[in-house]
């Protein structure tokens, strides 16, 4: 009875505690100091609660900032910049004096000016900057279930309107303009706030341990798509972040702030940042955020907050919010608040850490970075012009000045990159006529983009093969790892756009001088029907994805095609590649040619008619190798243990990229479902053994057994080839540990015994390699692009080019499946040549080289195929896209499920 009323005690307590802060700091509490004007609406008069209070919803903070512009239309403008996935809407608001925000257009012309030196030159940038206002984006919420910058975004609006006054708002409104994000990922925000509040019952609970503390799969974290958008600046494969990317190219904001949360347990993160740094990010750049940083130290101490600085959160990938508008110009960081991850949240050390107290923080550095920007404003305005000046200075001096796509192979996947370049806001070029180069030929079509441009420095770091991180970062990290401890690498190490995307790209230290025109990013890819009237047949060569659009399209309009597995000759010597769609007139309605002529239109396919079938080399129209191509239905296990990531990334992929749709299923139904109704079912990453069991894998092996599709993804692959699953005939290594003489073996232990024979070391690496495991995984790697090898002779692999490059992560590598039970038809390049961009541990270099990556294994009636990594990681491998359409589309072809 006496625990019971002391567990009572406690929670009231507790509740007490809460409560009392929460009126302790009332909005008034949240600048001290500060007078608010009546006229601007508080959260309690518009919402019903204080800041703080409550996690505010979608719905509510959008309700908010539309009273905000009711109230105050003259010092805010809130503006749309787009649609999510399920159709909510996207905002950013403007504010600043009335001057400054009665001209945004004026504004955004002026910046547009001051950022190209080809066109203003130094007598006119000073003229621009005296003219203009400084001006800083805060982008907030761009994790869905780091909660606390939202509410955070709307206290920061209601400051700046509600006390203009306020000495620090004073210097702020005068000469600065503040962009406000308030929400970056609508979607996962409100599949965070209804879950949430959902698990709350008669009081907020702070254990950790609560279901309001565990979301339930796959978390607020991602977007619609299950994306982190955080990663997404690079490829723009989501609607939110390509609406705020062309949002901030047409404003130039100076300095860009991307607001987040981390463990509860921690205290506060802001810049500088950790090492390593972008070799192509300037010195001025780090410094002026290290300025700002200094400025929120400051502040945190007059409000007692505890901070950090440099241990974590590095700006080396040049994808993430806080990296890319580096390469426009601005001054750019991360902040990362401790998360209570509900209303309230007990730490480790006994402190009760409030969602006001996360808000608080986060509110302070957001007018602590204004503040910044506006004592700053004629640095960081001559700072932005002079990167612009010296980025077209580095671009000249290039030795790789100019990069040059021909444009002949895969033709799709280079017009996709020129427009993504575009959409990044970089100057890309196609030639209207033929030309020559630093000694060779290119056709009319071929793009081309030059780095002596203000965006150079971006163009740089995206194409060039290798991007270093400093050579004193990495003898840091091999040293840690030879001691065995965790490296300090954040994310993947490679990226260059050009191999992801399998791309040819020459590279030249000459300006190209041909008659040109500018590629615009909502340029499309046109298609052409040669011979439209053609009397037997069309044919689509395989090998890009506007043929494998072109193929999904057909299928769902019911065309009857086929698709070679070989290549082939017809006998006016025209030449077609293994995988051709082939569409013949006979097997199809009347209204064939007017089908073809659309589809190619919105595809972007070549399509050849031909009057005849007579073929002199490969398979004929008619052969057994000529194989009629179905339309799939396609299941994928959709929940835990599935990797959220992996599964949003694949259903992305095939749904929007593939334009092809998908069926989500709950993975526990996977146990015992009836598949028949489904051709392909993929296994995103994910840890699927304890969840599936042995039941589950022996129901999924029989419906492969009559003719089924199994594809597996990264983690997925470890769960076929495990020995009692029996998927996949396979196994993962340990590390190689190469031979070892007897001094530096460890005693092994005699089973039963709890001593062992005693060792004599002679020095300490004897004592080292006496430490190590003598069974382990191979090191794990942060991620970097690897060169595979695929076989070209298998009608899986048709069409897909012999040379691609991956992405390696993790320490998965499997040994080689023998013939007798399947084919190896895509394989890690040698150790020598194995690592294509980024940082490999040497010991992986040389265990990974001419391993598998593209396993096929029959199975009955059908098949299982595994791919070793992930192909589909952030959507940005688009050159591993015609491999993953063959896996899916070829593969349900050669099936031969029973009727």
């Amino acid at each position: 009875m006496l625990k019971k009323y002391a567990h009572l005690l406690s929670s009231l307590i507790i509740s007490f505690v809460y409560l009392f802060s929460l009126s302790a700091n009332s909005t008034e509490q949240m600048w001290p100091g500060s007078e608010y004007s009546p006229s601007i609406p508080t959260f309690k008069a518009v919402l019903g609660y204080d800041v703080g209070e409550r996690i505010t919803n979608y719905g509510d903070m959008l309700r908010y900032f539309e009273a905000l512009e009711r109230a105050a239309p003259k010092q805010i403008r809130l503006f749309e910049y787009g649609r999510t996935w399920e159709g909510r809407k996207l905002i950013y608001a403007a504010i600043g004096n009335r001057d400054v925000i009665a001209n945004l257009d004026g504004f955004a012309d002026k910046m547009q000016k001051l950022s190209d030196p080809r066109i203003t030159d130094k007598s006119a940038a000073k003229a621009l900057i005296d003219q203009l206002p400084s001006s800083v984006w805060l982008g907030y919420g761009v994790h869905g279930n780091e909660i606390s910058s939202t509410d955070a975004a709307m206290m920061t609006a209601y400051h700046l309107l509600a006390a203009p006054n306020e000495t620090t708002n004073q210097k702020i409104l005068k000469n600065t303009l503040v962009f406000i994000d308030p929400l970056q990922n609508p979607d996962g925000r409100s599949r965070f706030t209804s879950r949430y509040y959902a698990t709350v019952g008669m009081q907020h609970s702070d254990d950790r341990l609560s279901a309001e503390h565990n979301e339930p799969w796959p978390s607020g974290r991602s977007n619609h798509y299950l994306f982190d958008m955080n990663r997404d600046w690079l490829a723009i494969t989501q609607p939110e972040t390509a609406g705020r990317i062309r949002a901030m190219n047409h404003y130039r904001p100076l300095v860009v702030i991307d607001l987040h949360e981390m463990g509860g347990d921690s205290s506060y993160y802001f810049s500088p940042a950790a090492q390593p740094f972008n070799p192509h990010m300037t010195k001025t750049q780090i410094d002026n955020m290290t300025a700002i940083g200094k400025n929120h130290g400051k502040h945190f101490d007059r409000h007692g907050f505890d901070y950090f600085t440099r241990e974590v959160f590095d700006a080396f990938y040049p994808g993430y919010g806080d990296s890319w508008p580096i390469f426009y110009g601005a001054s750019a960081s991360t902040y990362e608040v401790s998360s209570s991850r509900g209303e309230i949240f007990k730490k480790k050390t006994g402190e009760m850490l409030t969602y006001r107290d996360t808000v608080q923080r986060h509110f302070v550095a957001s007018i602590s970075t204004a503040e910044g920007v506006a004592d700053n404003h004629n640095k960081l305005l001559n700072d932005y012009y002079n990167y612009q000046t010296s980025a077209i200075k580095v671009g000249k001096n290039n030795k790789e000045r100019v990069y040059i796509l021909p444009n002949k192979r895969n033709v799709a996947g280079s017009h996709r990159l020129a427009i993504l370049m575009a959409q990044h806001g970089v100057e890309v070029k196609q030639a209207d006529r033929d030309f020559k180069q630093c000694g060779k030929s290119y056709q009319a079509g071929a793009y081309f983009i030059d780095t002596a441009q203000p965006k150079g420095r971006f163009v740089k770091t995206t194409f060039t093969q290798q991007v270093d991180m400093s050579s004193a970062f990495v003898k840091e990290q091999e040293r840690r790892r030879a001691r065995k401890l965790d490296d300090e690498i954040y994310d993947v190490t490679g990226w260059s756009l050009p191999l992801m995307f399998d791309v040819d790209v020459d590279a030249c230290s000459k300006a190209v001088k041909v008659a040109s025109h500018l590629v615009e990013s909502n340029d499309k890819l046109v298609g052409k029907v040669i011979n439209p009237d053609a009397t037997v047949a069309y044919l689509v060569p395989w090998g890009d994805m506007a043929a494998g659009r072109f193929l999904t399209a057909a299928l769902q309009q019911n065309i009857t095609l086929k698709s070679a597995d070989k290549a082939f000759t017809l006998e006016d010597n025209q030449q077609f590649t293994a995988g051709t769609l082939i569409i013949e007139k006979r097997s199809n309605n009347d209204d064939l040619a007017a089908k073809i002529i659309e589809i190619a239109k919105n595809t972007g396919a070549q399509v050849q008619g031909v009057n005849s079938s007579w073929v002199t080399q490969g398979p004929s129209f008619g052969s057994s190798h000529t194989v009629t191509m179905t339309a799939p239905k396609i299941a994928m296990a959709w929940d835990n243990p599935v990797s959220s990531l992996s599964a949003g990334n694949t259903r992305f992929v095939i749904e929007r990229q593939f334009n092809y749709p998908v069926t989500a299923i709950r993975t526990l139904t996977l146990k015992s479902a009836d598949l028949s109704n489904y051709q392909v079912l993929i296994l995103p990453s994910g840890d699927y053994k304890e969840l599936l069991g042995i039941s589950g894998a022996d129901n999924i092996k029989q419906w492969v057994k009559r003719g089924g599709v199994l594809i597996t993804l990264g983690r997925a692959t470890q769960f076929a080839a495990e020995h009692d699953i029996a998927l996949l005939d396979v196994k993962r290594e340990r590390a190689f540990k190469g031979k070892e003489d007897d001094k530096s073996k460890t005693a092994e232990e005699p089973e039963g015994e709890s001593m062992v024979d005693g060792q004599l070391f002679a020095n300490k690496s004897e004592l080292v390699s006496a430490s190590e495991n003598a069974k382990e995984s191979p090191d794990f790697v942060a991620g970097v692009l690897a060169n595979i090898e695929v076989d070209q002779e298998h009608w899986l692999t048709a069409g897909v080019h012999k040379n691609l490059t991956a992405i390696a992560y993790g320490n998965d590598i499997y040994t080689p499946i023998k013939l007798a039970s399947g084919k190896n038809l895509a394989w890690f390049s040698d150790a020598e040549n194995v690592l294509a961009s980024g940082y490999l541990w040497a010991e992986n270099k040389k265990q990974l080289a001419y391993k598998p990556y593209l396993i096929h294994q029959p199975m009955g009636r059908g098949m299982v195929i595994a791919f070793t990594q992930e192909p589909t990681t952030r959507a940005y491998l688009d050159g591993l896209n015609v491999m993953l359409m063959n896996t899916v589309f070829r593969s349900a072809a050669h099936a031969t499920p029973l009727k």
